[in-house]
């Protein structure tokens, strides 16, 4: 008995999307620039694109590899993967052919989708070359256009899926290694989107600016969770505050979820006051912990109804939830609908070694939850090191506090180790955006003959301030000595991932560019 036979019924996520289709046809579903579609306009092309999926011979279980920006076309081809019971392998379009190949060969890809913006990467890679190509923008030789894939076939308009099916591959950042190939099945994906709806409290006919990339959990989740709501999805290809602020006037976005830096974007843009963001209620951020002065600005900002602080991971999407997350700054809450947490040491081997609340370990997860992965693609290396007595352990520090709220402290290989002392950048952090002349600032431990590692701050400013003032403000908040910077650096920019985590390696590795000698911005 095959295992999707074996398993209790349960809706895949093709099944997920023909809900929307029957319960508001009429429903504006997606919106990229003047293209707009309902929800049976945007199944007859989605269904069109799986037909011409199968056409060119991809299957159930094979790995479709998509190349390309958030754009409608890449949302269908999400879609009629899930409807054909292929996987979805999105990967970052900003790759290097050499990162294709990896993924490409690594995934065993059926055949590859992209855009002018990487189709320079994708005619670079061997492994592409040797695969049936799909392109939306210049066509390359050997290659059929989307219009051809939408024309060239029978749609297939009922789901071929099941859901213990896999459903999609995402790949992690990489900063250490090579990415880790993360497989996700239908049950898992529409799990986390259900949660994902019932954590930001979203209502039928919600709105959401569709710009964190499809290739992050963050993205999909959006995409997937607008299909339950028969809500819209607002197209933004690639991030631009004055963009993304016009489309939240015009489009009168609902809900916004991003990455903290998205939001430090916004908020800094010129147009910002004069925008009416009157119409967002609910704003979510995940990916990186937010400060607490940027905190504050967005709480003031835009007086949102829920502010969801949303803590979680590709492999596990939702670890905790704190939908009042100005009422207690840095806090994650507390686990979500359907999961299961606890710290352990830092040096623990086994789930049951509990760290003591207030007590900073390494934060980990039930893999019996309902939103979990079952383990890396290919990767019994990483299993291992990851995949302990049913729980994951996310590589994350934090602590319960008293009240039972997990803080997220920064990753084990963050932490700052300086004269014995254990040390997380994310408390220094959190002190420092409040000095009302920090715009941006990112801690990391500098190798230090005497200490092992110093503490650093590098900071980007927005108002005229130096060194000696910063410590006097590290000095009058509590931070506790051993924890106060023994360097400041001051920077044109903090380096990031492409979806706003701090790149701390990069300045550990003086990969930054200094800002002028004085101390104005």
């Amino acid at each position: 008995m095959s295992p999707a036979a074996a398993e209790a019924p349960v809706l895949d996520v093709g099944r997920t999307l023909l809900q929307s289709v029957e319960r508001a046809p009429r429903a504006v579903a997606i919106v990229d620039g003047e293209l707009r579609l309902t929800y049976s306009e945007w199944f007859d092309r989605v269904a069109a694109a799986a037909g011409g999926l199968r056409a060119l011979g991809l299957a159930r279980g094979d790995h479709l590899l998509l190349v390309m920006q958030n754009r409608w076309q890449m949302a269908t081809l999400h879609w009629a993967c899930q409807l054909l019971g292929v996987i979805a392998t999105p990967f970052n379009w900003r790759a290097k052919p050499e990162e294709l190949d990896y993924c490409a060969r690594d995934a065993q890809a059926r055949a590859v989708a992209f855009e002018d913006v990487s189709a320079q990467a994708v005619a670079g890679s061997a492994v592409c070359a040797a695969l049936p190509r799909i392109a939306l923008g210049e066509c390359p030789p050997g290659a059929i256009t989307f219009d051809a894939l939408l024309a060239g076939a029978a749609p297939v308009t009922s789901p071929q899926a099941a859901a213990q099916d896999w459903s999609l591959m995402l790949y992690t950042s990489g900063t250490t290694g090579k990415p880790k190939g993360v497989p996700r099945r239908h049950r898992a994906e529409r799990a986390a989107a259900l949660a994902h709806v019932a954590q930001n409290a979203y209502v039928n006919g919600e709105r959401t600016l569709g710009v964190m990339p499809l290739y992050h959990t963050m993205g999909v989740r959006s995409l997937l969770a607008m299909a339950l709501v028969d809500g819209c999805f607002v197209c933004l290809p690639r991030f631009d505050a004055g963009a993304a602020l016009g489309l939240i006037g015009s489009e009168r976005i609902t809900n916004l979820y991003l990455v903290p830096t998205l939001y430090h974007d916004l908020l800094a843009h010129p147009e910002f006051a004069a925008t009416d963001v009157s119409s967002v209620t609910r704003l979510g951020f995940a990916g990186a912990p937010m400060n607490d002065g940027l905190l504050a600005r967005l709480e003031k900002a835009f007086r949102p109804q829920l502010l969801v602080n949303h803590y979680g991971s590709s492999e596990i999407y939702t670890f905790s939830i704190d939908q009042r997350a100005g009422a207690k700054p840095g806090s994650a809450g507390r686990a979500g609908i359907n999961a299961r947490l606890r710290v352990v040491r830092l040096d623990a081997r086994s789930p049951d070694e509990l760290a003591a609340p207030g007590e900073e370990g390494q934060i980990i997860a039930d893999l019996a939850g309902d939103e979990a992965f079952e383990g890396y693609w290919k990767r019994p290396d990483a299993d291992a090191k990851a995949l302990r007595d049913g729980w994951y352990f996310t590589g994350d520090t934090g602590c319960f506090d008293a009240d039972g709220d997990l803080f997220v402290t920064g990753r084990v290989d963050d932490m700052i180790i300086s004269g014995g002392e254990n040390i997380s950048p994310v408390d220094i952090e959190s002190v420092l955006s409040l000095h009302p002349a920090v715009d941006e600032v990112a801690v990391a431990g500098l190798k230090d003959e005497r200490w092992g590692q110093r503490v650093a701050a590098f900071v980007r400013r927005k108002a005229p301030v130096d060194a000696q003032a910063l410590d006097a403000h590290c000095k009058t908040s509590g931070l506790p000595n051993f924890k106060r910077p023994r360097e400041y650096i001051f920077v044109a920019a903090i380096p990031k991932s492409p979806v706003g985590k701090i790149l701390r390696r990069m300045l550990v590795a003086g990969e930054y560019r200094r800002a002028d000698d004085d101390p104005a911005p």
